[in-house]
């Protein structure tokens, strides 16, 4: 898996999420951020237990890189890590 740093947000207080990733290998997204507990937020989605809702502040959506726009080596638009960075451990909203 060759994993490359797409995206941090700027404003987190520990610079650790939420962060999003580009996985060259499979082609996919992998995005970390704050995971949702609260089951009155999640009454209303069904969620298979294989998979998990996050969440993340809308400020992000401006900063996230389009599909294809990223050279190898560039610094990101949102706080800039190197592409190269390797994987931080999870924020605090």
């Amino acid at each position: 898996m060759a994993l490359r740093l797409l995206c941090k947000d700027p404003e987190s207080p520990n610079n650790g999420s939420p962060t999003l990733y580009y996985d060259d290998s499979s082609g996919t997204y992998l995005f970390q951020s704050w995971k949702v507990l609260d089951t009155a937020r999640l009454a209303g989605i069904v969620v298979p237990e294989h998979e998990t809702v996050i969440e993340f502040p809308e400020r992000l959506l401006a900063l996230f890189p389009q599909p294809g726009s990223r050279r190898e080596g560039e610094r990101c638009r949102c706080g800039g890590a190197s592409a190269e960075s390797g994987r931080s451990g999870p924020g605090e909203p």
